[in-house]
């Protein structure tokens, strides 16, 4: 592992130390590097001379390669630009690989074997390597080796079709959320981690494989197998109590309310806060003779007495009186929220472009804390200072 300090002032991170050779572009491989720096570690983003093309996604204010939809993937790490089209940018990477702990990629199999640099011929120049692979499917099925993107690995996953257990007649599309690619990332993440801890225990590097479309699915699908868990299936697919169509926020006086009463004296004396009293044993309620009829009636009944109150009285209420409720924001309103506002958005300043808004890491260690310790970096902004420290690592034949 590397002694790579993080910036002055800056305590770090519980995984200071170990250093990523990162090949990522897009969204999944540099949301896996991105939260990996959050957590402290040195990560070293190789990037062709003209970029990652996630650069050029999204208005930034003065320089195309500074969009939006890059810099929310690329902070806490080093950009070095090498053309590994040529054997002087290949010969700089396998220094770089010298110095690495984890080598991670997300680009074809075959397409980084053309480039020297595949399990095999990475492990032949550092064989305690961690080599992270993320790749669309696994090698063992007929999908093996074609192009993966998250709209492709939704659709392939279900996901697409996950509106019609509620809806029959709704169409097939992609949840409203680069899912899949995120997902992954978080995968590729856990996956680089146990394999550092077996490394740490063993001294043996490892080829570490992340499948989107089994790891995506398995992830998604977990709760609803369900009744299809059993051979032969025991019921429908899909669990019950996430795609009834009651599953939804109420509106309030002012605005959107999502309530989980967590047993029938909290729903009922939400109804009481409401104007309701006595709901249960209303007349209205109890002359409804089906269970269907009855949960119907119970739902309209919660969204008369949501409509009695502002949203801010309703968390004002439900605090009080020991009833889960919670604003429901609509995406742009997550900025005026109360809780976020404080604990998770961050104004910092992006040399060359100006403020931007960045999302603090979401974990906290009492003794390695997270923390945005370097804004996202400019095309090879940090090449001579991460080639100059190649200088002080010794080459194979010195150490040989």
């Amino acid at each position: 592992m590397t002694d790579q300090a993080s910036p002055q002032g800056v305590r770090p991170g519980p995984l200071a130390g170990v250093r990523i050779i990162d090949l990522t572009q897009f969204i999944l491989g540099p949301y896996a590097t991105q939260t990996l720096g959050d957590l402290g570690a040195d990560i070293i983003k190789v990037e062709e001379p003209s970029g990652d093309r996630q650069r050029f996604s999204g208005k930034a204010p003065k320089s195309k390669e500074m969009g939006p939809g890059y810099v929310a993937f690329n902070r806490n790490k080093r950009s070095v630009s090498l053309d590994l089209k040529t054997e002087e940018g290949r010969d700089t990477l396998r220094r770089l690989v010298e110095t690495g702990d984890v080598f991670i990629h997300n680009m074809r199999p075959a397409a980084v074997a053309r480039l020297g640099f595949s399990y095999e011929q990475v492990a032949a120049i550092k064989p305690d390597i961690v080599y992270v692979e993320a790749m669309g499917y696994d090698e063992a099925g007929p999908y093996a080796g074609l192009q993966a993107f998250d709209d492709l690995i939704q659709s392939a996953s279900g996901a697409c079709g996950l509106g019609q257990l509620v809806d029959p007649d709704a169409e097939l599309r992609p949840l409203p959320s680069f899912l899949a690619d995120k997902t992954c990332g978080l995968f590729a993440v856990i996956a680089t981690m146990a394999a550092l801890r077996h490394k740490e225990q063993t001294g043996e590097g490892q080829y570490v494989a992340v499948p989107m479309l089994e790891t995506f699915t398995g992830f998604l699908m977990a709760e609803h197998l369900y009744n299809e868990t059993y051979i032969p299936p025991t019921g429908s697919f899909g669990v019950t109590t996430a795609i009834t169509p009651h599953r939804k926020p109420m509106k309030t006086r002012d605005g959107w309310l999502t309530v989980m009463p967590a047993n029938a004296l909290q729903s009922a004396k939400f109804m009481e806060l409401g104007g309701l009293p006595g709901a249960y044993e209303s007349e209205r309620f109890t002359s409804k003779t089906s269970g269907r009829e009855k949960v119907a009636e119970y739902y309209a009944m919660m969204g008369e007495a949501a409509a009695s109150h502002t949203t801010d009285e309703w968390m004002a209420l439900g605090a009080e009186n020991s009833i889960p409720v919670m604003r429901a924001n609509t995406p742009t309103m997550i900025f005026e929220d109360a809780q976020l506002s404080q604990t998770l958005f961050e104004e910092r300043t992006l040399a060359g472009e100006g403020a931007y808004r960045a999302m603090k890491p979401g974990l906290r260690f009492s003794k390695t804390p997270t923390a945005i310790r370097r804004d996202p970096p400019r095309i090879g902004q940090d090449t001579d200072e991460v080639l100059a420290e190649l200088a002080d690592w010794p080459s194979p034949t010195a150490r040989s």
